[in-house]
């Protein structure tokens, strides 16, 4: 492997604040915070606005649309005129 030319991979934190969820694992994401994580290290930190622990399809609480409703709406307003 070439010297110099590789971005630095390291541990770093992720961290969704809206489900008190955190993961230590490697990346070459380039952040300025820090966190202190549990094993008594400081790490990056990189805050999410979503993760898994806060999606709804991993949670469970995805909504189901009502697509039939919908389509049918569609091609009563786009569908072939009949002549």
């Amino acid at each position: 492997m070439k010297k110099g030319i590789h971005p630095e991979y390291r541990p770093v934190v992720f961290q969704d604040a809206s489900a008190n969820f955190a993961i230590l694992t490697r990346s070459t994401i380039k952040t300025n915070e820090k966190i202190t994580w549990e094993d008594g290290n400081t790490y990056p930190l990189v805050k999410l606005e979503i993760s898994s622990a806060s999606h709804p399809f991993f949670t469970g609480k995805q909504k189901l649309l009502d697509t039939a409703g919908r389509v049918e709406k569609f091609k009563k307003k786009y569908g072939k005129k009949e002549a």
